[in-house]
């Protein structure tokens, strides 16, 4: 019996877990365990020679020495990443000259992860930075992963950490950030538009309202840099296809009702000129606006594109004719293009022939190779009566007033002479005027007016030309 104890005992001290099993469970059901302990993950340790090699990656970066700044940086990134923000600063630098310098894609693509690497262990060490805190970080982040990671091109991962770092950051955020954000975000607007629609809006609101606040916000050096990149958001977005005129409305009415600089009343119409919104009370609001605070040729092609909506067609011709005054004279394609779309008003709306002719005639003396404006004139001639039967006996007069198809197809053959683009349109005007020529009885019955086969074409036509039977 001594004996078997004393074997016991020993496999007890040689193998205490095995011979002793059975005890520590029933010890175990006892006795509630205690609870484990987590041992706190210890800071690394910042040696004297972590400080030299900081001192020295930051002599190297300044001196733009970059490849023999990659070793001691590398050194403290591993051994001592909570040393200095300067790590990473000066991290960044070094990472972008080595990948734009690197022909191997194995090493690009090394250098890419340690770009991202870089920000997690920044956001792990110095996220409660009070200026520069995780959310800023994470918005360089998403930064780094568009210039450096390949292959993803909707950047849909960049898109959330840059989401998450403007929500935070607000006015705060860089501009780059909220630009490059906005360029992801309608990436991936236009990879499936109907998808996200809403998505691709609800980011354009929120940059373009933060660049807004950074370019009103007088303590901020930015200021110029933010209105800049708020016209291109502006106009990235007008040109995406996923602005109609009623959400643009929705945008901008309350912000025009309140708008009192007519700079920025002057960018809000060029928007709703980019997107094609011209009849919205929204632009003709601003229009007027910026009108009344001074007038200018954009607000007063404003006002008047206001006033061929409501119909009022002088009051139309009359800001076009503001909107010449008011043009650069160097703009010539401008100032013929208000000159014509006068001109047919003139003419469409209010038939004053005479005068539709002058503003053409006008428009032509700036861009001579307008065929619409041959075109317009001869329809003020075929249009024209300038002959009277209160003058003149009836059936002259009637006759006379055919003559105007000439002086009309002589236009419209010149219009296709010199611009073809008008030809199609040219052709159908001649063959459908020439049938109300005179015809040759009408001709031989006032011989000594046409014997001499021209006939100046009279009243405020006075235009001389052919004669010619209708076929």
């Amino acid at each position: 019996m001594r004996y078997q104890s004393i074997i016991i005992l020993a496999l007890c001290v040689a193998c205490p877990t095995l011979a002793c099993a059975k005890k520590k469970v029933v010890e175990a059901e006892a006795v509630a365990p205690a609870p484990a302990v987590v041992e706190e993950e210890q800071e690394p340790t910042i040696t004297e020679e972590c400080v030299v090699n900081v001192s020295l990656v930051h002599e190297a970066v300044k001196n733009k020495q970059f490849t023999e700044a990659y070793e001691p940086w590398w050194t403290v990134f591993n051994e001592c990443p909570n040393a200095n923000k300067s790590i990473y600063t000066n991290g960044a630098k070094i990472i972008d000259y080595l990948y734009a310098n690197a022909s191997d894609p194995a090493e690009k693509q090394r250098l890419a992860e340690l770009a991202l690497q870089m920000c997690d262990k920044r956001i792990k060490y110095f996220g409660d930075d009070p200026k520069y805190p995780a959310a800023y970080i994470l918005g360089q982040k998403a930064m780094e992963y568009c210039d450096h990671i390949v292959g993803d091109e909707l950047k849909l991962s960049a898109y959330g950490w840059f989401k998450e770092s403007i929500d935070k950051m607000g006015a705060n955020s860089q501009i780059s950030v909220l630009v490059r954000f906005f360029e992801v975000s309608y990436g991936i607007y236009k990879s499936d538009p109907e998808k996200y629609a809403d998505q691709f809006l609800a980011d354009y609101t929120q940059v373009s309202g933060l660049l807004q606040k950074i370019f009103d916000n007088p303590a901020s050096k930015n200021g110029t840099a933010a209105g800049q990149q708020k016209d291109y958001v502006d106009n990235l977005f007008a040109t995406s296809g996923a602005a109609d005129c009623n959400k643009l409305d929705d945008l901008y009415r309350d912000v025009v009702h309140s708008q009192e600089w007519l700079e920025d009343l002057l960018k809000y119409m060029k928007l709703y000129e980019n997107v094609g919104c011209t009849e919205s009370e929204v632009y003709f609001s601003a229009a007027q606006k910026a009108h009344q605070l001074q007038p200018t040729m954009e607000s007063a092609v404003g006002c008047a594109k206001m006033c061929i909506k409501k119909e009022d067609w002088s009051g139309a011709v009359k800001y076009y004719a503001e909107a010449i005054s008011l043009s650069d004279e160097s703009d010539v394609e401008a100032r013929a293009d208000y000159l014509y779309t006068a001109a047919v008003i003139m003419m469409d709306k209010l038939h004053r022939y005479a005068e539709a002719r002058t503003w053409a005639r006008q428009s032509l003396e700036l861009n001579p190779n307008q065929g619409r404006c041959y075109i317009l004139i001869g329809c003020c001639y075929a249009a024209a009566k300038p002959y009277s039967a209160e003058e003149i006996p009836a059936a002259k007069a009637a006759i006379l007033n055919k003559t105007v198809f000439w002086a009309a197809v002589d236009q419209f053959v010149k219009a296709k002479q010199i611009d073809p683009s008008c030809t199609a349109d040219a052709d159908k005007l001649i063959a459908s005027y020439s049938k109300y020529f005179p015809t040759k009885e009408e001709l031989f019955d006032l011989p000594q007016m046409f014997s001499t086969g021209s006939f100046i074409v009279g009243g405020w036509i006075n235009e001389k030309t052919v004669c010619r039977p209708a076929k």
